[in-house]
């Protein structure tokens, strides 16, 4: 199976942080927040961290940041988080996260996933999440390796953040499991309940005809005659090590996630579950309905805390900036679930993201 892109129109858009087109103007500073890029044919990085240098505001198609580009950093080693985007992302609506993190103090790196972002969704879904947590460790050894980087990152204890299929990526470097087999699952009981996700990218019932017919398929085959990839356990490690540690990369000691895709992890992999897990929780979310994604982890899962419970947020609303023109393009893709809920506050956000910059502070000086 193949999720198609929730962020599609960024490409059409011409949004290219990476590869340039900043229109940028001087402005009185409101922030020290530096940011730069390493170039990667496979894996681009974006670094979002603290500066002591004037920031600008930087005009990227629609959205507007407020930065200082290419700044030297400030001194001493700091703590890295890794910021794993959502289907068909960028760096660009996940960057007041990224920008909050880098004023208490952390170095963000936000990796574009492969086949996963607005430029190229051609593996966007399942056979994107199998490979965001290499992914993810692949970014800490290429800082480990950079002689301008390295110095400036204790990396001996590193945070990750998801913000909804960058919760698959958040959730499985913690230790937790999934297969394609248990999201098929999933749709087979809850199809029309839980459409945005079960039919993320397909707005109308034609669209949705091929992906129903592949749930169908499997219907009430027995396990054993289903194809291996259907079963294949991805995620932390089975067995575990032999304190019992479950992940993958042993230099993740901390997650958070935003409204994360959970249905197709297992419960019993959640409970397993060892490090400091944030969730933040979006009461109006209809793509990821809470009932099967961030409730059903937050009761399965030990080592899980709420930090937040925005009551009024659909699931967008855990993106910024997200300026209006991209949100409408979202919303046309989407069968349910694309539209920002209009008493949602931004203020609430905000408060949101200082929680999760707060609950890496505790976890990773622990």
């Amino acid at each position: 199976m193949n999720f198609r892109t929730l962020l599609h129109p960024l490409a059409r858009l011409g949004l290219h942080l990476v590869a340039g087109g900043l229109a940028v103007a001087a402005t009185t500073a409101v922030a020290q927040v530096g940011l730069t890029t390493l170039p990667d044919r496979d894996l681009p990085i974006t670094l979002v961290y603290p500066t002591s240098e004037p920031v600008r505001s930087m005009s990227v198609g629609p959205f507007q940041l407020q930065v200082a580009p290419d700044a030297a950093p400030t001194a001493g080693a700091r703590r890295l988080i890794v910021l794993s985007h959502g289907t068909g992302g960028s760096p660009l609506a996940d960057h007041e996260l990224a920008a909050t993190l880098a004023r208490a103090g952390f170095i963000v790196a936000q990796p574009l996933h492969q086949g996963d972002n607005h430029e190229d969704s051609s593996k966007a879904g399942p056979d994107s999440w199998v490979k965001r947590p290499g992914e993810v460790s692949r970014v800490i050894d290429r800082l480990a390796r950079d002689p301008v980087w390295s110095p400036r990152l204790a990396l001996d204890r590193v945070g990750v953040h998801g913000m909804s299929a960058g919760g698959v990526s958040a959730l499985s470097l913690a230790g937790a499991q999934w297969t394609r087999l248990d999201l098929i699952r999933h749709c087979h009981a809850h199809a029309e309940s839980d459409v945005g996700f079960c039919f993320s990218g397909l707005p109308d019932a034609q669209a949705q005809a091929g992906r129903r017919a592949a749930f169908e398929r499997a219907r009430g085959v027995p396990e054993l005659l289903l194809p291996r990839e259907l079963k294949v356990v991805h995620g932390g490690h089975t067995p575990a090590s032999k304190d019992g540690d479950v992940r993958p990369d042993p230099r993740i000691a901390s997650a958070s996630v935003s409204v994360p895709v959970v249905a197709p992890f297992s419960l019993d992999s959640l409970a397993r579950v060892r490090i400091p897990v944030g969730v933040v929780r979006g009461g109006r979310d209809t793509l990821l309905v809470p009932e099967y994604h961030s409730d059903r982890l937050l009761q399965a899962c030990r080592a899980c805390v709420l930090l937040a419970d925005l009551g009024e947020a659909a699931h967008m609303d855990l993106l910024a900036p997200w300026p209006p023109v991209v949100a409408r393009a979202v919303e046309a893709q989407q069968a349910r679930g694309g539209r920002p809920s209009p008493t949602f506050q931004a203020r609430d956000r905000s408060t949101a993201f200082e929680a999760i910059a707060a609950f890496h502070r505790r976890a990773l000086d622990h």
